[in-house]
């Protein structure tokens, strides 16, 4: 029996052995119970590790990145001619012209199925738990069935295939089109009945399991058949319809505030379904989604004076254009409260910045209490505002000891002529484009307050599945089944429902179709890791947006990366490469 201990990256080959082929795989574990304190029992040392494993799935540089950058939301260039090329892995992402050696998609691979690998060996471990009567193993069980058929959907959308394996004695099938839409479909339906729905977000639970079933459905056609036009059929509508009614009325309730969805106490909020839950000593999770977009002169919480963004991901102008073109001679930070929420107060004498630049600003500043210091949220625009250190590195005061607040000072891009951060609607990959300051900024989730520091750790839970994306579903099966009344019903509840900020409400519309639709997934779910399947779904990802022209209908999928065929060259036709790789 070999053992490996999955606290250390397993290499394409080691991995490519244990799961791909039949040799037994034991984890090596001490503690990982979800709640991490005391010895790990047999149930919790096998299901953590599995839940675990979703913070490296859904990191900037792996799932996460490549469907941000993938889709027509987020764009990554080549920073100043300094940051962020890595090997141009984003670049040709964005471009939809990786090939099998991208790294971005390689190590997406290698997370998502080391974490099917863990969980078919939890799995394992609990079925011989409940059958030798530990009944606090079963419900357990069905989560681990759950979350291999989640983790499978994740490889299905990115490569078009997924991995069949019920245990570690057995060698893996590689399944494909219908094939493998009925294997997800019956591993979700075996535990849809059963699963447990008293878990919190943190794990899964029976209206986890229905949300999946009704992306299943939904994405149906398109799992049948990645490449042609989808035909979409109406019994899969109307299984969509069944499971998100079933979560719509299982007690969850739409988030007045919306950016309260990506706050430090999210773990409470009712209508996050599935999230990765990132409290107590969890929090050694992350915090990309926060930093990852936000200017690296930007200083996100003054209790931590060496905290930074990292200029990394901007909004591209074709997706914020589709939000002006909604509004059309209104702002959408007026008009939309999900669009941006203003934290920094910035007092009207001072919002004037004609004349003024970092030479002569000096008193050009207002004091917060630095517990009371929040940036802005949703999507930042122009000149941004926080924190100023001196040259020894710390926090510029006022005399009450509050911190002071500034136009932030661009010190990345200025170059001779120093000015202020400007993060400039336009953004590409020519060099004045790719400058530090360009582009609007992604700023949903709040930088965590109750974690040790706000750029390696996080408090806060990095949601999966909730209400909105599940009201948005059964809206376009609506819609798709003839039943506009319906499916316009369902977006202006969604719509209405962000109340907290009264004047930035969103209006109801209307009428529908799937062009407004589709948009208004958007406004609901950017930076959340969905955009990528909604614009194939919905026949825009051959479309042309910021630096992206190609229209291969092959580029759907990802390839599948060559050192996974590299390492399973031992099992013949074993993987196949995608179409047009």
């Amino acid at each position: 029996m070999k053992t490996i201990n999955f606290n250390k990256l397993l290499t394409t080959a080691a991995f490519l052995l244990a799961f791909l082929s039949c040799t037994t795989l034991e984890e090596e574990i001490l503690d990982e119970s979800l709640t991490g304190t005391g010895q790990a029992e047999i149930v919790s040392g096998s299901i953590a590790p599995v839940y675990g494993m979703l913070r490296q799935v859904w990191l900037h540089t792996t799932n996460f990145g490549l469907q941000e950058v993938a889709s027509d939301e987020g764009i990554l260039p080549y920073r100043g001619g300094t940051d962020w090329f890595d090997g141009g892995k984003f670049i040709a992402v964005h471009q939809h012209l990786m090939t099998p050696t991208n790294s971005l998609v390689g190590d997406s691979w290698t997370f998502i199925t080391l974490a099917l690998s863990r969980a078919v060996a939890a799995q394992e471990q609990l079925g011989l738990e409940v059958k030798n009567g530990n009944t606090r193993a079963q419900n357990p069980l069905y989560e681990m069935v759950a979350m291999k058929a989640y983790l499978n959907m994740l490889a299905l959308d990115n490569w078009g295939l997924i991995f069949k394996k019920e245990r570690s004695s057995q060698q893996t099938e590689i399944l494909r089109g219908q094939e493998a839409f009925n294997h997800i479909e019956s591993e979700l339906l075996s535990v849809v009945n059963v699963i447990s729905n008293s878990n919190g977000p943190g794990r899964m639970n029976k209206s986890a399991v229905e949300a999946l079933l009704a992306r299943l459905y939904l994405n149906a056609a398109v799992y049948r058949d990645p490449y042609g036009t989808p035909n979409f059929k109406a019994e899969d509508m109307d299984k969509v319809i069944q499971y998100t009614n079933s979560v719509i009325n299982a007690g969850y309730t739409l988030s007045p505030e919306y950016f309260a969805l990506f706050n430090d106490d999210n773990n409470t909020n009712k209508e996050i379904i599935f999230s990765l839950d990132q409290r107590g000593v969890l929090q050694t999770e992350h915090s990309r989604w926060q930093y990852w977009s936000i200017s690296g002169d930007l200083i996100p919480r003054p209790e931590f004076p060496n905290t930074r963004g990292t200029d990394a991901v901007a909004v591209t102008p074709s997706f914020i254009q589709t939000w002006y073109d909604a509004y059309g001679n209104v702002d959408p930070a007026v008009a939309d409260a999900r669009f941006f929420q203003e934290n920094t107060k910035i007092p009207a004498n001072l919002r004037n910045l004609a004349g003024v630049n970092p030479t002569n600003d000096a008193d050009h500043y207002y004091c917060v209490d630095a517990k009371e210091f929040e940036i802005d949220r949703g999507i930042l625009r122009n000149i941004i505002w926080g924190p100023r250190r001196d040259a020894g590195g710390n926090i510029l005061r006022c005399p009450d000891g509050k911190v002071r607040i500034y136009p932030v000072i661009n010190r990345r891009s200025s170059g001779a002529n120093i000015r202020y951060v400007d993060h400039t609607f336009q953004v590409n990959f020519s060099n004045e484009g790719s400058l530090h300051n360009t582009g609007h900024r992604f700023s949903k989730y709040q930088f965590s307050r109750t974690a040790p520091n706000c750029c390696s750790n996080s408090s806060v839970d990095i949601v999966l599945i909730r209400l909105g994306e599940v009201y948005l579903m059964r809206a376009e099966a609506k819609l798709r089944k003839g039943d506009n009344a319906g499916a316009l019903a369902d977006v202006n509840t969604l719509r209405t429902s962000r109340s907290a900020r009264p004047a930035q409400r969103p209006a109801p519309l209307t009428s529908i179709d799937l062009n407004t639709l589709f948009r208004e997934s958007g406004f609901e779910l950017y930076w959340e890791g969905l955009r990528r399947t909604y614009q194939i779904r919905f026949g825009k990802y051959e479309d042309s947006w910021t630096e992206k022209n190609d229209r291969d209908v092959n580029k759907r999928l990802f390839p599948v990366p060559q050192r996974a065929i590299d390492g399973a060259s031992n099992i013949e036709g074993f993987l196949v490469q995608n179409p047009g790789y």
